[in-house]
């Protein structure tokens, strides 16, 4: 049933797409109830994407013969809880919609693969991204999300970037793996910002087995200063828990710095998981170098492969000026934030 609306949809929309061998819908809608507190005010809402980001997405595989294969990946972020569309941008700078209609935010990637790897094309995750998402136990989403994270100085480009081209390494090097990507902000070349959102990243890793570890960097072209990313993660398996870890730093050329790291694992029980994790980021200034330390801990309860249940507790103490607040409140200086997600995941 599945298969034949996604050939009717996408028949209704392109005849090219006769040709492809295989076209798949893919989605996830997740529901969370937020409540954050702090020292000024205290907010609750209805939200979206605390265990894994609402989304709609298509994606399709042509086999070319000879060992090559053509695919397309389209995915849009969803606000479920409102019905409007993820905030986007296209040039790598600042953001150039607050969300409303569907866009392809996510990723708008064409490919071509073979025995070479794969050369993807369009707007895609960052390199310098991947070790902060796969080496938090909470994946970088809901109000258990690594501090490296938000409160990075990394600027638009820290999760994805318009207009790529990338390659990624073939999977059959025993375990090595790796990505390069270059991005551009397409200024005109007359303009003072020409070089504006114009960047280059690295990713390079090896897993096998129980381990999982990967170094990243990346540099951004900004007029009022460049930004370089570098982070180091890690996983090792256990078995009976996961335990990750990863490094970060940015640096603004002719502005501030900022680093800072987390700690945590993954503990299968029953038939969910518990997630815990300690992190932390500081900002190197003149003066005052504020931090933001994080604990966070959540139960993921699978309901089938699909569907999950799940609750998130994540308490955020401030120093030396900082004043970061969970779940929309707001907080004074140096004061503490707790937050609490719960919610409802479902996936197609």
């Amino acid at each position: 049933m599945k298969k034949s609306l996604i050939a009717l949809a996408v028949l209704a929309a392109s005849g090219a797409a006769m040709a492809q061998s295989s076209v798949t819908l893919f989605g996830v809608v997740d529901a969370t109830y937020a409540y954050g507190s702090g020292s000024v005010s205290n907010k609750s809402q209805l939200t979206n994407s605390g265990l894994t980001a609402s989304r709609l997405g298509f994606r399709g595989v042509e086999d070319l013969g000879g060992g090559l294969a053509a695919s397309f990946w389209l995915e849009a972020g969803l606000n479920n809880d409102n019905g409007t569309g993820g905030v986007t941008n296209t040039n790598n700078q600042a953001a150039t919609s607050t969300g409303g209609g569907l866009t392809f935010n996510r990723r708008s990637t064409v490919s071509l693969n073979g025995g070479f790897g794969e050369v993807r094309l369009g707007r895609d995750y960052t390199p310098q991204f991947w070790n902060l998402t796969v080496f938090d136990p909470f994946g970088t989403l809901g109000v258990g999300t690594t501090q490296t994270l938000n409160s990075s100085l990394g600027g638009p480009t820290t999760v994805r970037a318009s207009n790529s081209i990338g390659y990624f390494l073939p999977g059959n090097l025993g375990g090595f793996y790796g990505q390069a990507q270059y991005y551009m902000g397409e200024n005109n070349s007359n303009a003072a910002n020409k070089k504006d959102g114009n960047g280059l990243a690295l990713r390079a890793g090896y897993a096998n087995g129980p381990i999982n570890a990967a170094i990243a960097f990346s540099e951004t072209k900004f007029l009022a200063g460049n930004i370089k990313s570098w982070n180091l993660g890690g996983q090792y398996d256990l078995g009976m828990a996961k335990i990750m870890a990863h490094y970060n730093e940015d640096k603004i050329s002719g502005g501030n710095d900022g680093k800072g790291f987390l700690l945590g694992g993954l503990i299968p029980v029953g038939a969910g998981e518990v997630r815990l994790a300690y992190s932390t980021y500081k900002i190197d200034t003149v003066g005052a170098d504020p931090r933001t330390n994080k604990l966070a801990l959540g139960y993921v309860h699978n309901l089938s492969k699909r569907t999950a249940l799940y609750a998130t507790y994540a308490h955020v103490s401030n120093k030396n000026g900082a004043a970061q607040a969970l779940n929309g409140a707001v907080t004074g200086v140096n004061s503490n934030s707790n937050g609490y997600d719960f919610g409802i995941r479902h996936s197609f």
